[in-house]
């Protein structure tokens, strides 16, 4: 057994390992997850309870009477997602004050669940609208998703607070509901199959499995009225099997994927597996930002069309990052291809990181890849009417994004590793204890010490050595191509390729694994079919994008008149990148046009452009800030 898990399947290429084998212990991710467990949990639950989304539990179970409920029709499932994050962080540190606030939160839960299991305080109640009269945007099946991963959060985690049993009951009146004979529709938000199934995965109990695989099944097929965004906005337009790219909502599309993979994987279902694939194949390949954020358009949170990647009008979504991240590990599991570890990195270290604030108490909902105006910082404890801000807000009228950062910080552990017969395989890189069992039964264990991704250099010791021949692998990043170099055990040191890195031996208690990974920054140039980045650069160092702000340029200039000479080489220096280009000085016009062969007035002035990473823009107040960067 591996302990507590987000994602437990009963069969797959690698098997994960959880919270109670795999601790994150020092550097950058812990850091973030004490924040995390400091901070963020208890400003969300403060959030939640002082704009009345928990107290809407109270009215639903004292049978209220309500023409008005504080918050969105979906907001019942912001209460969960804590509720899971909690979870997690007693499995990740045996919190005890987020087990007794758990505890508080279930016992405010369960007495709004009705007997026949249904439970949600928008619809269903004295004076609001009835169950499942909108299917489309009613969100009903959605909170359940999140309610049943909460639950399995609870069990697994030893919380124990009570949450599976009503997450069971809601469970089952789903399968009653919306099962064979029931009502033949599906949700507008995906959500509730991945739940679904790690419910399935958790007891045993195949109608869960069935269920999940029914509401697979049924989207693509016209169920769900159409909208002003048409039916790709919930992937209700072509079967899953069927489609060849993620379109439609980002969040809605990747929660979708997910569920597919995990249904695919437990009945066995390759032609299914293949086709979220493909889809993920042609979504990394032409709709994806260089953050590995997903979703380009404003209108619908959407995918755009192929390479329209517009950088300043990125909506890249916190949410959506994190369901990337949830596509790619069920991937990299049922698949054990490395490629899917490395496109959950880019985006755990450049969207997923970028999102909270230092202190943990403000967000961004969406991640621009160039901010053209300063604006404003907000005001705590604003509650903010749009997702939209070049700023991090402490909460929105629409809070998916903080809850979501939440639970995703709090069970990272269960992301790093996985076993099978053969060996150990790690694929995030932190310092971290990991000790499990192999397939075989065979302990095996190892001390990761890294500051990564600042240094490029992981050292594994080994700390419990099985008797016999086992395999210990580390993924290599593209970007260390014929670049890295591995040392073995006894000193022997060779170039590794991207993709895997493996050690094959009769390990003994001491030994020692390194792997050093090049960090020189790089210059990074755009496929020429996406025109909004054409000819510019943009700089990356290891894992992590850089930006450029422009309270680091003279004169806090804006960061639209930046020049730079991919030439020369970008360079560190004193813990900065910098690279060598010019501020241009346009003259002023009353027109933006002229003809090709007229000069066109500019000044410019050389001049050094430190750059940052892109996780950490914006804490400094208002600022100008832009990633891909206007060549000389």
């Amino acid at each position: 057994m591996s302990g507590p898990l987000p994602v437990a399947p009963t069969t797959t290429r690698l098997r994960p390992l959880g919270l109670s084998d795999v601790r994150i212990t020092g550097g950058f991710w812990r850091q973030r997850q004490d924040v995390n467990a400091e901070a963020t949990l208890a400003h969300c639950l403060d959030s939640m309870e002082r704009t009345g989304w928990i107290g809407n539990f109270h009215a639903a179970a004292d049978g209220l009477n309500r023409k008005q409920r504080p918050g969105r029709e979906f907001s019942d499932s912001e209460i969960y997602k804590l509720g899971e994050a909690m979870a997690w962080e007693v499995g990740r540190s045996g919190s005890a004050v987020a087990a007794a606030e758990l505890s508080k939160l279930t016992e405010i839960i369960r007495p709004a669940q009705s007997a026949d299991g249904y439970l949600n305080t928008a619809f269903g109640q004295p004076g609001l609208p009835p169950r499942y009269g909108d299917l489309e945007w009613g969100h009903e099946l959605y909170c359940y998703g999140h309610l049943i991963h909460a639950g399995v959060a609870d069990a697994r985690a030893g919380a124990n607070s009570g949450l599976l049993e009503v997450a069971i009951r809601a469970a089952d009146h789903v399968c009653r509901t919306f099962g064979a004979g029931g009502i033949d529709g599906i949700c507008g938000h995906p959500g509730i199959e991945t739940a679904l199934v790690e419910l399935f995965r958790l007891t045993g109990k195949a109608q869960y499995l069935d269920q999940a695989a029914i509401f697979v099944s049924r989207r693509g097929r016209g169920r769900l009225a159409d909208t002003d965004f048409g039916r790709d906005y919930y992937q209700d337009d072509i079967p899953v099997r069927d489609a060849r790219v993620l379109r439609g909502h980002a969040v809605r599309a990747l929660y979708l994927a997910a569920g597919a993979v995990d249904v695919a994987v437990e009945t066995g279902d390759d032609a299914l597996l293949d086709a979220v694939i493909a889809q993920w194949d042609a979504t990394i390949a032409r709709r994806t930002y260089l953050t590995g954020g997903m979703g380009s358009q404003h209108a619908g949170e959407s995918f755009g069309d192929d390479f329209s990647l517009p950088p300043d009008r990125a909506y890249s979504e916190t949410c959506a990052a994190i369901a990337s991240v949830m596509l790619s590990w069920r991937l990299l599991l049922a698949t054990g291809d490395p490629r899917y570890a490395d496109q959950a990195e880019r985006t755990l270290f450049n969207v997923v990181a970028t999102s909270p604030a230092a202190d943990g108490r403000a967000f961004f909902y969406t991640n621009t890849l160039h901010q053209r105006t300063r604006g404003q910082l907000p005001s705590a404890n604003t509650v903010s009417p749009r997702p939209s801000t070049n700023l991090r807000s402490s909460w929105f009228e629409v809070s998916c994004c903080p809850t979501n950062v939440a639970r995703m910080l709090a069970s990272l552990a269960g992301y790093v590793a996985s076993a099978d017969a053969r060996g150990l395989q790690i694929h995030q890189y932190a310092d971290a204890e990991i000790r499990t069992e192999l397939d075989s039964g065979l302990p095996i264990g190892v001390r990761m010490r890294t500051d990564y991704p600042d240094d490029g250099t992981v050292t594994l010791e080994v700390s419990d050595a099985p008797p016999t021949a086992v395999t210990i692998s580390l993924r290599v990043p593209p970007w260390a191509d014929q670049r890295a170099t591995l040392t073995e055990p006894g000193g022997s040191v060779r170039p590794v390729r991207a993709g895997t890195a493996a050690v094959r031996r009769v390990f003994a208690r001491g030994d020692i694994i390194r792997l050093k990974l090049p960090m020189k920054p790089r210059w990074t140039v755009p496929d020429p079919r996406i025109d909004a980045v054409r000819g510019s650069v943009a700089v990356e160092r290891g894992p992590l994008v850089l930006c450029v702000e422009s309270v680091d340029l003279p004169d806090d200039s804006d960061v639209g008149v930046l020049r730079v000479n991919p030439a020369t080489a970008p360079v560190d220096r004193d813990g900065s990148v910098i690279v060598t280009g010019e501020l241009v000085e346009p003259p002023h016009a009353r027109w933006p046009y002229r003809g090709a062969e007229s000069p066109d007035g500019s000044a410019s002035h050389p001049i050094e452009i430190p750059l940052r990473p892109y996780h950490s823009w914006a804490e400094r107040g208002p600022s100008t800030m832009r990633i891909w960067l206007p060549t000389a």
